[in-house]
């Protein structure tokens, strides 16, 4: 589990985009309100470090999983696992979002799910954190990111990913059309090795609003 207060905390500090109109940020802090008084945060997560089953080839094979996610491999050092984690916001922030835009109050509700995304994005950067801080104790480096539906990582690979994190111990599952449920929740996977370089490319490459996004590719670079 992750701490709430500290990451609404985290949230609030931070000055809403968009500065020339300022009823955002006020409906901003309207939902930061919201979010404390009515408790629709509960923020958990789930990961682990899996060793490669063989040597990468045209997929990685992990866990008993095939991951079709070869830009993970390095140029040099040694690929020797995987690290794959899941983290969710919990159902009560999406199904209070759905309650406001059916009794349209639109500038809330939208308010609410950007806040939303903003707190997602902050839970993935601490279970990255960890997933970096446990690759140093056993003398490894990390390096890449990708999420399923990423180019690199098909989206077709969202469920070996969640099996892989046993993401089901947090309440997060896959529909059929391989989205995360609760809808506010990441998978995410991390290449981890020997001497790992840092990685000369980011999941957000592609991205048209890469320049401007505030939450773009953190785990670009290697980490030891």
């Amino acid at each position: 589990m992750v701490r709430s207060s500290g990451l609404l905390q985290d949230i609030a500090a931070i000055s809403c985009a968009g500065g020339p109109l300022r009823q955002r940020g006020y409906f901003r802090r309207d939902a930061l309100d919201m979010v404390k008084r009515e408790n629709l945060l509960n923020a958990a997560f789930c990961y682990r470090i899996v060793p490669l089953d063989e040597p990468p080839s045209n997929v990685l094979r992990a866990g008993g999983e095939a991951l079709d996610a070869v830009r993970l491999v390095p140029e040099s050092g040694e690929l020797t696992a995987v690290a794959v984690g899941v983290c969710t916001l919990g159902p009560a922030l999406e199904q209070r979002t759905t309650a406001l835009f059916a009794e349209r109050r639109v500038s809330l509700a939208l308010a609410l799910d950007g806040l939303g995304n903003e707190l997602l994005f902050a839970v993935s950067r601490h279970v990255q954190d960890r997933i970096v801080i446990e690759a140093r104790k056993q003398q490894l480096t990390a390096a890449g990111e990708l999420r399923a539906g990423d180019p690199g990582l098909p989206l077709e690979a969202q469920a070996a990913v969640q099996r892989l994190a046993a993401a089901e111990s947090i309440g997060v599952t896959v529909t059929q059309g391989q989205v995360l449920y609760p809808l506010k929740s990441m998978s995410m996977v991390l290449g981890i090795g020997i001497d790992l370089p840092p990685a000369r490319w980011s999941r957000c490459d592609d991205c048209p609003s890469a320049p401007k996004c505030r939450m773009s590719g953190r785990v670009a670079a290697a980490m030891f």
